[in-house]
C-alpha cells in the first residue's frame, strides 16, 4: 500500500468538514422555516376562529342556526381546525343527536388527538353510551399519557362506569377500588370526589356485597351528607340485611333530600341522566 499524503487528508477532511456545514446550515434554514410555517398557520386559524366562533357562532344559542352556519363557514376556509368540528358536534350531543354528532367530532380527534381524545372517550360514556368504544379510547389516553383528568373525573373512573353500566361488575369494582387507592396514596383521602364513592359503592351492592357496600356508602356520606341517591341504594342493602326500620327511615331521608335538590349534581346531568341515578317521582 503506497504512502498517504497529508495534504490530500487535509483536503479531504476540508470538504468533509465543509458538507457537514452546509447540511446543518440547510437543517437550520428547513427549521427556521417550518417554525415560521407553523406560526403563520396558527396565526391564520386564530382569525378563522375568531371570526367565526367568537364573532360569530357563540353570539347565539347552541341551537340557533347560526350557529351552524357560522361554524361550517370556518371549515369552509380551514377544514383541519379541530376546535370547529368539537364546537360543531357539541349541540347535537346535547340534543341527543348522536349519530349526528359523533363524525363531527371524530374529526377534531383526527386533526388534534393530544387535545380531544380524552373529550371523546367522556362523550361515548355518558352521552352516546357507546361503553365498549369509551373504553377503548380510554386505554388508548392512558397509554399515550397515563391515568389522566378529563369533566373532574379519572379516565380509570369512566372504565369502571362502563363496566357497572355493561353489567361486568367485577371489573367495575375492582377498577373503582384500584383508581380510589391510587389518588389517595398520590394525594391524599380528602381528594377522592363523592361520586368515585358511590359508583365504587354501587358496583359492591351489585355484587352482593351488602355491608362492604354500606362501608364504602358511609364514606361518601361523610363527603356529602344528604346524597339521596347514596342513601337510595344504602337502604336496599340495610333491607338485604334484614335491618328493615333503618332502611325505611333512610329510605324517607333519601326522598326528601331528592326533593330539595340533593342528588348527583355533575354540569351534564341537565343533558343526560347519569348511571344509577335515581328519579324519584
Amino acid at each position: 500500500m503506497g504512502r498517504v499524503n497529508m495534504r490530500t487528508i487535509l483536503k479531504i477532511s476540508e470538504m468533509n468538514l465543509k458538507a457537514i456545514l452546509l447540511v446543518y446550515l440547510f437543517s437550520t434554514v428547513n427549521w427556521a422555516c417550518a417554525q415560521e410555517n407553523v406560526k403563520s398557520i396558527h396565526s391564520r386559524q386564530d382569525k378563522i376562529i375568531d371570526s367565526y366562533l367568537n364573532k360569530g357562532a357563540w353570539k347565539y344559542s347552541y341551537y340557533a342556526k347560526e350557529w351552524q352556519e357560522n361554524i361550517d363557514k370556518g371549515i369552509a376556509e380551514d377544514s383541519t381546525i379541530a376546535y370547529l368540528w368539537q364546537q360543531k358536534a357539541m349541540p347535537y350531543f346535547k340534543q341527543g343527536k348522536y349519530e349526528t354528532a359523533m363524525p363531527y367530532l371524530d374529526k377534531a380527534v383526527k386533526y388534534d388527538p393530544g387535545q380531544w381524545l380524552e373529550y371523546r372517550a367522556f362523550m361515548k360514556c355518558i352521552f352516546s353510551k357507546t361503553y365498549r368504544d369509551a373504553i377503548k379510547d380510554f386505554e388508548t389516553c392512558i397509554a399515550k399519557t397515563g391515568n389522566g383528568i378529563v369533566m373532574d373525573h379519572s379516565y380509570n373512573f369512566y372504565i369502571g362506569l362502563c363496566h357497572l353500566q355493561l353489567n361486568e361488575f367485577e371489573q367495575a369494582e375492582a377498577i373503582f377500588k384500584k383508581d380510589i387507592q391510587y389518588w389517595t396514596a398520590k394525594y391524599n383521602e380528602e381528594w377522592i370526589h363523592h361520586l368515585d364513592l358511590f359508583y365504587w359503592g354501587v358496583s359492591l351492592f351489585e355484587l352482593k356485597k351488602y355491608k362492604e357496600a354500606i362501608e364504602v356508602f358511609d364514606k361518601c356520606l361523610i363527603k356529602y351528607p344528604r346524597f339521596s341517591d347514596v342513601k337510595y341504594y344504602k337502604s336496599i342493602c340495610l333491607r338485604y340485611l334484614d335491618q328493615k326500620d333503618q332502611a325505611e327511615n333512610l329510605f324517607k331521608e333519601a326522598s326528601k333530600d331528592f326533593k330539595d335538590g340533593y342528588t348527583i349534581n355533575e354540569d351534564n346531568t341537565i343533558y343526560e341522566r347519569y348511571p344509577y341515578h335515581v328519579w324519584w317521582y
